[in-house]
């Protein structure tokens, strides 16, 4: 299959869930729930005006990437600059999992429309652009798990305390900070965002599965 195919495969099939999405969005509140509108809505950035086809695809996904199903979007192969510092126990290495998947558009080196074997143009700008410097972002890609927050003394045990995330008008997920919030037992950028808008209180900026308002997307992990 070319290159062109590929990238517009299941054209028909992403049709049609986009008419679901249409509807779930006029029934809904908040959008909570749909892409379409939010911050992941790359429709403008194809030819096709698909929803997901930049990062998914039904037909000849990167099966190398485990992180996330069927996907469709080129991975950077940047080395990034950590954050350090002398109250940090957790022990960061490079960006791993699903956060390198966010940082394959994020970081700037890679296209937001590089998908599908074709080399885009259209590159991150703005806030939305982090770079390849995170040494003043929150650390991701380590392990949050009891020893640590045993170690630090001002975290909450993962596994042991509960969290909700979304929309209490709309709707919402109560569990664990490990089942909840962490991907693979470690704290990746979607611990905190929500990229598909399932759980996003109405009107929350950026994706976030928790407010800031009073800093509650802090202390959800942080026991200060």
């Amino acid at each position: 299959m070319s290159r062109k195919l590929k990238r517009n495969a299941g054209f028909g099939l992403y049709t049609l869930a986009s008419s679901f999405l249409i509807a779930g969005l006029v029934s809904s509140s908040g959008w909570a729930g749909t892409i379409a509108g939010t911050e992941h809505d790359f429709s403008a950035s194809n030819t096709d005006g698909q929803l997901c086809i930049n990062c998914h695809t039904p037909h000849n996904a990167d099966t190398t990437v485990t992180a996330a199903p069927l996907w469709n979007h080129d991975v950077t192969t940047a080395t990034f600059t950590l954050y350090t510092s002398n109250s940090l126990d957790a022990l960061a290495g490079q960006p791993d999992g699903t956060s390198k998947l966010c940082l394959s558009c994020h970081d700037g080196t890679v296209a937001v429309d590089s998908f599908g074997g074709a080399t885009g143009t259209n590159f991150m700008t703005g806030n939305a652009l982090l770079g390849t410097d995170l040494s003043d972002d929150h650390p991701i890609s380590f392990t949050y798990d009891s020893a640590l927050a045993t170690v630090d003394g001002g975290l909450y045990d993962p596994g042991a305390t509960n969290v909700t995330i979304g929309d209490p008008a709309n709707r919402t997920k109560t569990g664990t900070i490990t089942a909840v919030l962490l991907s693979g037992g470690k704290m990746e950028c979607s611990s905190c965002h929500d990229v598909h808008n399932s759980f996003v209180p109405a009107g929350e900026p950026s994706l976030l599965k928790v407010t800031k308002t009073g800093s509650a997307i802090c202390l959800t992990c942080h026991d200060k």
